[in-house]
């Protein structure tokens, strides 16, 4: 190599002209930081590992930062009920990527880690819904399938209206709103997963309408057959744009088979997901 190639490597002591060797110790803090501002935080959390000005860089708030989406402060106060100077940046971030629930415990939002984009998720629970109080039509059955433990299943009815409405401070982005359903009634016997599918009927004879609203005016709806027995689909209502960061915008959607010429039953519905619409490619991860 030329001289010039590597002035590092060239480098001798006084005494013994013996090469001096650099490491990643020797790598200044601030550098180090500056250097995570440009990766993802699991890359950041692996090389804390490293040594300890590596470790020190990883929690400089200015890095974290750079991660946090926009309104983290406004989930600070209403999802971690804590003012966000009194938490360092990095457990802002890393409080708001586990599953934290609001509203009584009916919805659920959390960062994706690698992102930090933000999640949310309504029950079934905070909806409103035909004749859910009425065993003949509903049972209420727990479920380690759902993020909420419980999940609602229709046995049958004539008329079916599902109803729900949320006011959220997004992110700019554009976000993608789906319902959670199944059809066929899970359960577990022996340990293992199954599924009765003997009550699924009605879903192949009028489609399903999806629609959803905005307190800024947008709309979309979109219809479809159920179809998919045995395992979870996402059922895509529609999309939405936030132009506005750190302002709440008013969703409400809703789902409905109001023919009352036949019935249907044998569907479970277990929430409503609202993410960032990139993330549509990897749904069996909710």
């Amino acid at each position: 190599m030329g001289a010039g190639s590597s002035g590092l490597a060239l480098e001798t002591d006084q005494v013994g002209l013996s090469p001096l060797r650099t490491n990643l110790d020797d790598v200044p803090e601030s550098c180090a930081a500056s250097i995570f501002m440009h990766l993802d935080p699991p890359e950041i959390c692996k090389l804390a590992r490293l040594n300890r000005a590596f470790h020190d860089a990883s929690s400089a708030d200015f890095v974290w930062e750079t991660k946090l989406p926009s309104n983290y402060k406004y989930l600070a106060e209403k999802i971690l009920g804590q003012s966000p100077e009194s938490l360092s940046k990095k457990e802002i971030y890393a409080r708001l990527c586990r599953p934290n629930c609001f509203d009584d415990g009916t919805k659920q939002v959390w960062l994706d880690k690698s992102s930090g984009k933000i999640c949310v998720a309504v029950s079934y629970k905070a909806l409103r819904i035909t004749g859910i109080d009425d065993r003949r039509y509903w049972n209420h059955i727990s479920s380690e399938e759902s993020r909420f433990s419980t999940i609602a299943y229709l046995q049958q009815i004539w008329w079916l209206e599902v109803v729900g409405e949320l006011e959220f401070e997004f992110p700019a982005g554009t976000y993608s709103l789906l319902f959670k359903l199944h059809l066929g009634k899970i359960s577990k016997k022996f340990g293992r997963r199954a599924c009765n599918v003997d009550q699924v009927h009605g879903w192949d004879v009028k489609p399903v309408r999806f629609q959803l609203s905005t307190s800024n005016g947008q709309q979309a709806s979109s219809e479809c057959y159920l179809h998919q027995q045995g395992n979870w689909g996402h059922y895509h209502v529609g999309e939405f744009v936030v132009d506005n960061k750190n302002t709440p915008m008013k969703l409400r959607f809703s789902m409905m088979q109001i023919d009352c010429t036949h019935t249907k039953g044998g569907v479970c519905l277990d929430s409503v997901l609202i993410c960032p619409s990139e993330f549509r490619e990897k749904l069996n991860q909710f």
